[in-house]
């Protein structure tokens, strides 16, 4: 007697081989990451002016994008190919220890990210211009 064992989906095989891809770029983004802590880190040490700051700000952002989506990608690439299409499978990856790895590395990261973004990039005034009367 054989039991009908549903396949996973064309999609999901190809969303995998892409997060596969993507997540081994994961060390790269990282060190990119870090990189532009310490610029960000420098700046702040040297009272550099606000635009400069910012703008050291705005690029540790964007690293921290990039590393985020490749930590991503690996998290939904170690949970498994059919992880995709089950919600239970996504729950019992996350319950493995390489599952349950990826998952703090991306809970970290969007930390770092969201606290970046509200204490790290400072405002910049616009500059006021005369108004037309």
């Amino acid at each position: 007697m054989a039991f009908f064992r549903p396949r996973v989906s064309r999609e999901a095989e190809v969303r995998h081989h892409a997060d596969q891809e993507v997540g081994k770029s994961f060390p790269e983004f990282l060190e990119k990451a870090r990189q532009a802590e310490a610029e960000v880190r420098r700046a702040q040490a040297a009272a550099a002016p606000v635009q400069e700051l910012r703008a050291a700000g705005l690029a540790f952002d964007g690293a921290l994008t990039e590393a985020l989506r490749a930590a991503e990608a690996n998290q939904r690439a170690t949970f498994g190919i059919k992880s995709y299409d089950d919600r239970i499978r996504r729950r019992k990856g996350r319950a493995t220890p390489k599952g349950a790895e990826w998952t703090a590395e991306v809970n970290r990261l969007r930390t770092l990210r969201e606290q970046n973004r509200l204490t790290g990039i400072p405002r910049v005034p616009r500059p006021v211009t005369a108004s037309a009367r």
